[in-house]
């Protein structure tokens, strides 16, 4: 499987605080990756690297085979253009309709005229599950999972290769998050793209990623699907799972393959 990002040697520092010492990863064409670990041990950081938000003290980082730490400004935007990106917490304009910031990249990035530009945003509305009476609403009048979605069309706006998704279940009721799963899934398989997911939650990581890239003492201790990250001897990554949840899927994990 081709590799789309590349991630080496990569050295992030705040002040005395190494976040990132000597950080590598390969992340797959198709797959769909979980980055996790405990708080604090740099997942947003890496995110924030590979998206050029953050530049690291060294390393180097290659999307699309460009090196986006050396790379020039043209450069720079066609790789942007080909990814999409869901913020933490939505990131949605308040101020603006949610037609309008779907159709914000387009605006950034493209000379479209309007009505093709609303017509795409309304395309992707259909595409996440919503209807065309939420585009002239505000972001304020929608519920947490609507927000979600909106901010989910806004990032397949282009139709991208690599999607980011920086902690898309966190705040969301059970069925909510597990609706919202599920469509993650089929963006993925209608667009034949990869996903890179940032995540907390424990249930997602049995029902989303092929591989979960495990951050911890500025390293990827362990890049593995769910079942063997389970069984990794790693004392962090043990650590991780030492809690009621994880040990309520674990055992109903082992109860299945017993079956």
């Amino acid at each position: 499987m081709a590799t789309i990002v590349q991630v080496e040697k990569i050295v992030n520092r705040f002040d005395q605080h190494i976040i990132h010492n000597q950080l590598s990863l390969d992340i797959q064409r198709g797959e769909i990756l979980a980055l996790v670990g405990h708080s604090g041990c740099g997942k947003t950081t890496l995110l924030r690297s590979i998206l050029m938000l953050h530049r690291p003290q060294s390393g180097r980082i290659r999307v699309f085979d460009y090196n986006v730490l050396a790379s020039n400004h043209a450069e720079c935007l066609a790789v942007r253009k080909r990814w999409g990106v869901m913020f933490q917490h939505n990131a949605l304009f308040s101020s603006l309709s949610v037609l309008e910031n779907i159709c914000y990249p387009l605006n950034e990035f493209t000379n479209l005229d309007k009505a093709y530009q609303q017509e795409l945003a309304l395309l992707r509305l259909e595409q996440v599950g919503l209807s065309s009476d939420v585009a002239w609403r505000y972001p304020s009048e929608l519920s947490g999972g609507m927000q979600k979605r909106v901010a989910l069309a806004r990032a397949i706006i282009f139709e991208p290769e690599l999607i980011f998704l920086d902690e898309p279940i966190t705040g969301l009721d059970p069925k909510s998050a597990s609706d919202l799963e599920a469509l993650i899934v089929q963006l993925q398989q209608m667009l034949n793209c990869t996903i890179v997911i940032v995540t907390h939650d424990l249930d997602t990581l049995w029902t989303l990623p092929n591989r979960i890239a495990f951050l911890g003492e500025g390293h990827i201790l362990a890049v593995e699907p769910i079942k063997a990250l389970i069984n990794n001897d790693n004392p962090l990554i043990r650590n991780y799972f030492a809690n009621a949840r994880s040990q309520w899927r674990i055992d109903y994990f082992h109860q299945k393959a017993l079956l």
